[in-house]
C-alpha cells in the first residue's frame, strides 16, 4: 500500500531524510518512531505530497507522489501535529467543507458527516464553533476530517500531542477502532501507545531508517539471547534456588527479581542461540520445588528504541 524507495530530502547544509526505504502492507498499523529532528515529519510530508523528495521514489496505493499527486491525495487522510481547523466554522460545517474539497456532495456527504461525527465522538458538539472546543475535541475533529472521504491510508503525526491522560486514552481507542478499515502510519513519542496499537515499527534516527520490523523480531534481534521469567514456590532460600539455576547448561546469568515468603522470582538470560526453558523446568522439578511460572521476557519498545537510536548517534 505504501512504498518508499531510496528517498532523500536535502536542504543547503542539511539532509533531513537520507536514502530511506520501507514498505507498509494493506491494513497494517505501523508506528513511525524517532527522536526530534530525525526526519519523521519530513517523510510524512513527502508521502502526503506536501513536499517533493530530492531523490528516490514514494508511492501510495501504486500511485507515485511526484507523478500522480492527486491520485495519492484521494487515497490518504492526513492529521498533522496541529489539526488543520478553521476556528470560525461550526464542526459539521467544517467537516462538510472538507468533504466538498475531497469531491463529495449531496446526501452521501451529509450521511458521511453524521457517520464520522459519531465515530470520532464529536456528534455532541457538531453545532459548536471550532474555536470553542477543548484540545481533545479539536483533535477528534482533526481525525474526523482525515477520514471524511473514507481513505485507504491514514497518516497521523503525533495524534495525542498535548492531550491530557483521559483524552489520550479516548484518542487511542479511536485509532484502534479505525485500524481494521484503514492502513495507518502513526508517528508518536508515546512508546507504550505504539506497543498497544501498532503491528510493526519503523525507527528513524538522524534521517536514516535504523529498523523496520515487528516488535517480536526487533526484540530478538536486539537482544540476541533469550530471557526467561521463572517463579518458584515452596523454597525459602532464594540463594539455593539461584545457585541451582546458574548450574543449568546454557545459562549465562540469573537475576533475583523477588524474594518474598516462600516465593522466588528470577530473570534468567541464556547464551546466544541456546533454548534453556526445558532444562530450567527440569532442574526445578527435580529439586522438589513448585514451578509456578516460566515465560519469555521481551524487551520493551523503549529499550529497543533507545538502543537503536543511541547506537546511531554514537556511530
Amino acid at each position: 500500500m505504501i512504498k518508499v524507495e531510496g528517498v532523500s530530502k536535502r536542504y543547503p547544509g542539511h539532509t533531513a531524510v537520507d536514502n530511506i526505504s520501507f514498505e507498509v502492507e494493506k491494513g497494517q498499523v505501523v508506528g513511525f518512531l524517532g527522536p526530534n529532528g530525525a526526519g519523521k515529519t519530513t517523510t510524512m510530508r513527502i508521502l502526503t505530497c506536501f513536499m517533493p523528495p530530492s531523490s528516490g521514489t514514494a508511492s501510495v496505493g501504486g500511485f507515485d507522489v511526484m507523478e500522480q499527486p492527486m491520485e495519492v491525495k484521494r487515497r490518504i487522510g492526513y492529521l498533522p501535529e496541529t489539526p488543520p481547523l478553521y476556528p470560525e466554522m461550526e464542526v459539521a460545517e467544517y467537516l462538510t467543507f472538507v468533504g466538498k474539497l475531497k469531491g463529495m456532495g449531496g446526501n452521501s456527504l451529509r450521511k458521511r458527516v453524521d457517520e464520522v461525527s459519531e465515530k470520532c465522538n464529536v456528534a455532541d458538539v457538531r453545532n459548536k464553533l471550532v474555536s470553542k472546543l477543548s484540545k481533545g475535541y479539536k483533535q477528534r475533529v482533526g481525525l474526523a476530517q482525515a477520514i471524511i472521504h473514507n481513505p485507504e491510508v491514514l497518516i497521523l503525526d503525533e495524534p495525542t500531542s498535548g492531550l491530557d491522560p483521559k483524552q489520550i486514552l479516548e484518542t487511542r481507542d479511536l485509532i484502534k477502532g479505525l485500524a481494521g478499515d484503514h492502513t495507518i502510519i502513526l508517528s508518536t513519542h508515546i512508546l507504550p501507545e505504539v506497543e498497544q496499537i501498532c503491528e510493526r515499527v519503523v525507527i528513524i534516527s538522524r534521517g536514516k531508517v535504523v529498523a523496520t520490523d515487528s516488535m517480536e523480531n526487533l526484540t530478538n534481534r536486539m537482544r540476541g539471547s533469550e530471557v526467561i521469567g521463572l517463579t518458584v514456590e515452596g523454597q525459602p532460600e532464594s540463594g539455593i534456588v539461584q545457585e541451582k539455576l546458574e548450574r543449568v547448561a546454557g545459562v549465562s546469568r540469573v537475576i533475583l527479581k523477588l524474594a518474598q515468603d516462600s516465593t522466588c522470582a528470577f530473570e534468567i538470560e541464556s547464551l546466544q542461540g541456546r533454548n534453556v526453558r526445558a532444562d530450567l523446568a527440569r532442574a526445578v522439578v527435580e529439586a522438589g520445588w513448585n514451578l509456578t511460572e516460566l515465560r519469555p521476557v521481551s524487551m520493551s519498545l523503549e529499550e529497543v528504541f533507545l538502543q537503536l537510536t543511541a547506537s546511531e548517534v554514537s556511530a
